[in-house]
């Protein structure tokens, strides 16, 4: 059995005893709203995103889905120095901008991320970070439609994350809608290994979909460095941080 294996399998029989012992979860006060949401969205991945992101993954070449990932991850990159610099890292801010002239100049546009060959990493940074390294507290969890897991400071920062993706400007029209569904299919194809292991080892794969998303956007928030108060702050248990895709986007 695979360490990664192992870790879901852990947390998914931790979550199901860990509901079973206090009850409803306080941070879900929509929950019966959210598990609906959960399902449609459940819905149309099965039936309509999961098979077309497996025949591009199938039958598109490695090096041409890497390059797409890396073109879409270096446009994310311009938010995420926004982000950094807003949240007072001036260091990160800086080294993402630098991601992005090196990568948008030598890296053909992003298609090569030459950028992290040469040192400088790659940071998520998005406005619900931002606002929670404010202070902001991160409210009751949220299933949006087909967007999946948020919480209720997450969405209202969500506006500001769609002006602040420059592919959102991107003309002609048809050519940017193109682009969108093609950015999504890669994504959902980064994922497919993952989401086979989450079918697999949860007992509950709502719950344990929601507890992972909280568990990560709390470590997001404080950079991995959780101080202790946040605990009783942002009304997330004491559990080991883990994506709970067991993945990441590639943007």
């Amino acid at each position: 059995m695979s360490r990664k294996t192992s870790v879901l399998l852990a947390l998914a029989a931790a979550a199901a005893l860990s509901g079973c012992a206090v009850g409803p979860d306080k941070r879900d006060p929509m929950e019966n709203w959210n598990r609906a949401v959960f399902k449609f969205n459940d819905t149309v991945d099965t039936y309509a995103l999961k098979p077309v992101a497996t025949g591009y993954k199938n039958v598109t070449p490695g090096f041409v889905q890497t390059g797409v990932s890396n073109f879409f991850g270096n446009l994310s990159d311009v938010w995420s120095a926004a982000n950094n610099l807003l949240q007072g890292k001036g260091a990160e801010g800086m080294s993402d901008v630098m991601r992005v002239a090196l990568n948008s100049t030598f890296g053909l546009l992003g298609v090569l991320d030459i950028a992290s060959e040469a040192g400088l990493p790659k940071h998520k940074e998005d406005f619900g970070q931002t606002m929670g390294k404010w202070g902001v507290q991160s409210g009751p969890f949220v299933m949006l439609p087909l967007l999946g897991p948020s919480t209720l400071r997450d969405t209202v920062g969500l506006p500001l994350d769609i002006a602040g993706d420059p592919w959102g400007y991107k003309d002609p029209v048809n050519v940017r809608n193109i682009g969108t569904v093609t950015r999504v299919v890669d994504q959902r194809a980064a994922l497919l290994d993952a989401s086979t292991l989450l079918e697999d080892a949860a007992l509950d794969r709502y719950e344990f979909l929601r507890d992972g998303y909280l568990q990560r956007r709390q470590s997001q928030v404080y950079d991995g460095d959780v101080p202790q108060q946040s605990d009783k702050e942002e009304n997330v248990p004491e559990q080991p941080v883990v994506n709970p895709t067991g993945a990441g986007t590639g943007t």
